[in-house]
């Protein structure tokens, strides 16, 4: 076994190291989420950990790991009689991006149950994680069912596996870590709202403690073993801790006082539902812990607010992250006991390096890098006056907005309106991509729809086809009236349908014809709106943009739509409409995004009010254009942005020449009247 990196030479990042020795202490907790950019250790510290966590007692030869002293009575391997068991290391169990929920949560041996008829299970990666921790790097890549199967177990402590008419229940305890880089892309609200605890990393920007980081790493890798060994007095101190703080949680106690704290602090930040009411009171008691003391104290409480509310703070991906400590402190100090009214101000918890001193040996590692709580980008900035004049006027004096305009005729980016509820757009047809929540396809999930052979391991068994493919043998294999005989080349495989993400590309038209403040400021919205639907739905997005005598890709296809929302944001507009530019630029997106991902499906939105201006016949070549993405069959929706009372109806001509449909603003949006009256005239015509 390679030698790890020793926990306490990880430089800085004090939050993370102090999260992840909370959850070590009391992994009630509910585990960390770690949020960065890419290099920053986030797997380096999350690995190094395993070796600071006790040895575990366990029963001999259960493959549950129970706990000899109380053996869980229903362990499929059981039952288990008490005894001293045998001692093993606190396992670390990763969990690969591309498992299936048979390699998470166990599979039953359908050959063995079939052909011996013995109820064989063989456990699963939840069953390996028990008492130790369960690793799961870029954790945001991870398919939704297998996250919600994961976060499940890991709230009950238990996992349940019903299929083929077998039920198994075993213990699931662990310690939770997930890592990700949101560059991309975003969990869910409801997912980030299963993990107790989240930290921001980033690289340090102070030379001094990037030298020592690099200084550090090499001196590991030439020589792993004797590098160890230098850290060895301080790792042993920090496990020695651990194991105090194991021993002393029992005797914290949280009095009413500090659990008011912790009520009123949720309710500042109108976090939804209790679940961080109880993360933060059990993450102030292991603070309280990890500190030596018995009594959680209000600086507990705003240790535990900074690590667990960020994340629950964000309803949408477009949500800044961070916490406003100012709001923080008012909070505390306004819902403080007068038996906490002479405490050290700001005396902080003592974590791995900390001030206080007792932080595992950790030596001095420098200031940590700043934190998004304490960035000046996390306050929202003032919103900027009215100038006079008619807000709805486009010859309103805009105040300057980044970028501040630069060519002729072109104005500085507005606001976008506020987003609402789209109506679902989708790609026709049965598509084979990722899991998603837009288009029909054929995945592992969803409702069966027929049987084919298995193409490698058999996952979903289809118990009809099985019989009635093997039912034809039996007179040639002798069990007529003995059983029914079943071999491998009798099973079938289900088949099943769902839903796929798809590759939503966005063009929109920020030319001068669609630069009217109040007109450009909906389109904005608009496109915000389907961002937001896209994020749900789990689609990657690009954004191209075209104006003057260009189209440019503003976001190549990614997973990060708060990425397409922060451009789409800064879009300055005006100049000529380079129509066929933008489709020509789409259709070389496109190309190069099938090469890279076959199976996912595109999706074109072209937000436009249909005109073509710029350079010789630009209406003929917008339409070559459109017919070029109609010859390759990419489905396509135009979003028509034309208003007043003289309509020209270009949008819908493109749509035709697209071979896809046009949709107005208003029939946009999900609640739309206009858009319910379309969709049953449309249903009329197709029963007609």
């Amino acid at each position: 076994m390679s030698t790890r990196y020793p926990f306490t030479a990880v430089v800085g990042m004090d939050d993370l190291r102090l999260a992840l020795l909370l959850n070590a202490v009391s992994p009630a907790v509910g585990g960390v989420l770690v949020r960065g950019e890419k290099g920053t250790a986030k797997s380096t510290a999350v690995r190094a950990l395993a070796d600071l966590l006790p040895e575990v007692a366990v029963v001999p030869g259960c493959r549950f790991s129970c706990d000899p002293a109380a053996p869980d009575p229903q362990c499929p391997d059981g039952p288990h009689e008490s005894g001293p068991g045998t001692a093993r290391a606190a396992r670390m169990v990763e969990l690969p991006v591309g498992a299936s929920e048979d390699r998470l949560v166990g599979a039953l041996d359908i050959e063995r149950a079939l052909g011996e008829g013995v109820k064989a299970f063989e456990p699963g990666l939840l069953a390996d994680a028990h008492r130790g921790i369960l690793y799961v790097d870029e954790v945001n890549l991870l398919h939704d069912h297998l996250i919600d199967l994961l976060l499940d177990a890991a709230a009950m402590g238990s996992s349940y596996v019903e299929r083929e008419g077998v039920s198994v229940r075993h213990a699931a305890r662990f310690l939770l870590v997930g890592t990700m880089n949101p560059e991309e892309g975003e969990l869910r609200p409801q997912l980030l709202d299963r993990f107790g605890l989240t930290v921001e990393v980033a690289a340090s920007r102070e030379p001094a403690q990037r030298v020592e980081v690099v200084r550090r790493r090499l001196a590991h890798d030439d020589d792993p073993a004797a590098f160890a060994g230098r850290w060895a007095d301080e790792e042993s101190a920090l496990r020695q801790r651990i194991v105090a703080a194991r021993e002393l949680l029992p005797s914290v106690t949280l009095g009413d006082a500090v659990l008011l704290q912790i009520a009123a602090t949720c309710a500042a930040f109108e976090v939804d539902g209790m679940r961080a009411d109880i993360v933060m009171a059990r993450t102030a008691t292991a603070l309280a812990a990890w500190a030596g003391r018995t009594e959680v104290t209000s600086d507990d409480v705003r240790q535990a607010a900074l690590l667990a509310l960020p994340h629950r703070r964000r309803r949408n991906p477009f949500d800044a992250p961070g916490l406003d400590q100012d709001k923080l402190d008012e909070t505390l100090e306004q819902f403080q006991g007068e038996d906490e009214g002479d405490d050290d101000p700001d005396p902080g918890p003592e974590g791995p390096g900390g001030g206080g001193g007792g932080g595992g040996g950790v030596p001095p590692q420098g200031d940590s890098p700043e934190s998004p709580a304490d960035s000046p980008d996390a306050s929202e900035p003032s919103e900027p006056s009215e100038p006079a004049g008619s807000p709805d006027s486009p010859d309103a004096v805009e105040p300057p907005a980044s970028p501040v305009p630069s060519g002729p005729g072109e104005r500085a980016a507005v606001k976008s309106a506020e987003p609402f509820r789209t109506k679902m757009l989708s790609v026709p047809g049965l598509g084979e991509g990722a899991a998603g929540r837009r288009s029909r396809a054929r995945t592992e999930h969803g409702r069966t729809t027929g049987s084919r052979r298995p193409q490698g391991a058999l996952t979903k068994l289809h118990l009809t086809a099985t019989v009635q493919a093997a039912a034809p043998h039996q007179r040639a294999r002798g069990r007529v009236g003995r059983g029914l005989v079943v071999r491998r080349d009798d099973l079938r495989q289900a088949t099943r349908e769902g839903r796929e993400g798809n590759l939503v590309l966005f063009v929109v038209d920020a030319s001068g014809s669609m630069a009217a403040r109040r007109r450009m400021s909906a389109v904005k919205g608009a496109v915000l709106s389907l961002l937001l639907d896209a994020y749900q739905r789990r689609d990657k997005v690009g954004l191209i943009t075209f104006r003057g005598k260009e189209a440019e890709l503003a976001l190549p296809p990614t997973s990060s739509v708060d990425a397409a929302a922060a451009r789409l944001e800064t879009l300055p507009t005006g100049g000529r409409t380079p129509l066929a530019a933008g489709l020509l630029r789409a259709h070389d997106v496109l190309r190069v995004e099938r090469l890279r991902d076959p199976s996912r499906r595109p999706l074109l939105v072209v937000v436009t009010d249909g005109r073509a201006t710029g350079g010789p016949e630009p209406v003929a070549l917008a339409g070559r254009a459109a017919r070029l993405h109609a010859a390759e069959g990419i489905a396509s929706v135009v979003v028509d942005c034309e208003s007043g009372m003289v309509r020209l109806g270009l949008a819908g001509e493109l749509a035709r020449e697209l071979g896809g449909s046009a949709v107005t603003l208003d029939e946009l949006r999900a609640d739309s009247i206009a858009g319910l009256v379309k969709d049953v005239q449309g249903t009329s015509r197709r029963a007609a």
